[in-house]
């Protein structure tokens, strides 16, 4: 009989929200963002049945498959049932009052901490902030409203450019808490002075009080660079899509969902989230930057120049605005002028070896290769193993014909980057020229296993084998460049050469007359020769 009535008392416990051992249940339970188990179904919630700390656990999960949700929210739950007795035995309403309590908590004894540099996409998750105690603004102020929805209190997210923090606000008392600094206060001042918060904000959502869906639109901001930082370009682009449907007027989001676009080559819509995203925060130095980037690949250089330029006008301490505008000067053989923004830049950042090696790849060029060549050293003498600087020298030690060096430096910068194609070729070309056709079509072939399409490798490696008589693989690789650039008229011409070799004049003959139309210089001996066999 008595196990009979206990059994009844737990299932009204259970039916009524109540856990067995709890006084009464936690702010949140019932909820039916509990109960979700894909983002989707998250998304699909109204804003005030989103459990913020399930919707976070359920994206660790999809990041990590070792991670197991449900586990984090337990030590969630029990984190929440610590603090609401601390408040019971202070006798303290669960109010204002219980910030001071969960910043003791949190931040003093159990010794969360705020990190400098969100260098770690792991360190976004709530998953790692519970594990490793550490945190970035956003992640840190995840696990903070997620307590808080726990115990009931009016909190919420709020964004202002480049930095997320809570706000306590119950309709009487409002106060920011910034998570970065233990909780500790910060006026509205504070934020808008600090991070440039845009004057006009009708058209944004900083400084307003986030609901959890626009909190987590926040978060598929930070998630799409996460992606972005391990290389995975297709689930970076997932999220920022997310991002920017949920928080249209985030410009960041915009932002990052353009830095994608133009990673993958779709310029057309990277150009367009960048100017939504200077309608929301027309200050924004780095979208003006990012917008430049964008007006280059598109040949618009006069646009261009005019983004970088506002971007410096906006943070004249913004040294890839310097280095980007020097691109810009260089494509327009404005030499001088690029040269003047590097020479800014080096104001800024005198150890920054990729500045030097900028240098002197603006006085390539230019032709001056000796002043090329101590530019390409002084960035080696700050970054050793500096590939794209060993790459430098070598091209201006072919142009000044010391191939011997120029081999040397090659070698230096494949010794750092194996899979680096332009060095491959460069150094397949270099042992052409010296006759060693063993050891080009060895690089060659190397390089064309990076780059498969690319007509000029394999063009270069037929020529290897013609002058190796070896005119089967030759004609085979001038096929394949021919194949990919048809109206290559070199090619055509090594066809002519391999066809004739192989008493292949029908063919021979062709390829001839393609390479003449083209305009290639050919032989008038062997197209004479080629003539005499055909007709």
């Amino acid at each position: 009989m008595k196990k009979v009535f206990l059994l009844i008392v737990c299932v009204l416990l259970f039916t009524a929200g109540v856990s067995p051992g709890r006084d009464e249940p936690l702010a949140n339970e019932g909820k039916r963002g509990l109960y979700a188990r894909s983002i989707e179904r998250v998304l699909r919630l109204k804003a005030e049945e989103v459990d913020l700390a399930t919707a976070a656990l359920i994206i660790s999960e999809q990041w990590s498959d070792i991670v197991h949700g449900r586990r984090y929210l337990s030590r969630l739950d029990d984190m929440a049932l610590e603090i609401r007795e601390r408040l019971k035995s202070k006798r303290l309403k669960t109010n204002y009052k219980a910030v001071a309590v969960i910043n003791k908590y949190l931040f003093d004894e159990l010794g969360f901490k705020s990190i400098s540099e969100a260098s770690d996409p792991n360190d976004l998750f709530l998953h790692c902030v519970l594990d490793r105690k550490r945190g970035h603004c956003l992640s840190l102020s995840i696990l903070y409203l997620s307590l808080g929805e726990r115990l009931g209190l009016p909190l919420y997210g709020v964004v202002v450019p480049e930095h997320f923090f809570v706000r306590y606000d119950d309709g009487r008392v409002r106060f920011n808490i910034e998570t970065t600094s233990k909780g500790g206060y910060a006026p509205d001042e504070h934020y808008i002075n600090k991070f440039k918060v845009p004057k006009n904000t009708r058209n944004s959502i900083y400084m307003l009080n986030l609901n959890k869906i626009q909190t987590l639109g926040c978060f598929f901001n930070n998630l799409g660079n996460s992606y972005d930082d391990i290389g995975d370009a297709e689930h970076a682009l997932t999220a920022l899509k997310r991002a920017v449907e949920i928080n249209p007027s985030l410009s960041e989001s915009r932002t990052n969902l353009g830095n994608v676009y133009l990673k993958k080559g779709q310029v057309e819509d990277a150009i367009y989230e960048y100017r939504r995203a200077l309608k929301i925060n027309p200050g924004d130095a780095k979208t003006h930057n990012n917008l430049g980037n964008a007006y280059t690949k598109r040949g618009w250089l006069n646009d261009a120049i005019s983004q970088y330029c506002l971007s410096l006008k906006l943070d004249p301490n913004f040294t890839d605005a310097y280095k980007n505008l020097a691109i810009a000067y260089c494509q327009r053989k404005m030499f001088g002028q690029a040269i003047a923004q590097l020479k800014q830049a080096i104001v800024l950042e005198p150890k920054d070896a990729f500045l030097y090696n900028q240098f002197g790849d603006v006085y390539s060029q230019m032709g001056d290769y000796k002043k090329a060549i101590l530019q390409h050293k002084k960035a080696l003498k700050i970054k050793r193993n500096f590939a794209e600087a060993h790459y430098g020298l070598g091209i201006c030690y072919n142009k000044l014909g010391l191939v011997d060096k120029e081999i040397r430096a090659y070698k230096k910068a494949l010794a750092v980057k194996p899979n680096m194609p332009a060095a491959l070729v460069n150094l397949g070309n270099a042992y052409f020229g010296k006759e060693q056709y063993d050891a080009a079509i060895e690089h060659y072939k190397k390089a064309v296993r990076i780059k498969p399409d690319d007509g000029t490798i394999h063009y270069n490696l037929g020529a290897a084998y013609s002058n190796k008589e070896n005119y089967k693989e030759a004609v085979a690789e001038y096929l394949r460049a021919v194949e990919i650039e048809p109206k290559m008229g070199d090619a055509h011409n090594g066809l002519a050469f391999g066809f004739y070799k192989l008493k292949k004049y029908d063919l021979a003959w062709k390829h001839i007359k393609i390479a003449e139309q083209s305009g290639a210089e050919i032989d008038k001996k062997l197209l004479s020769a080629i003539k005499k066999k055909v007709h």
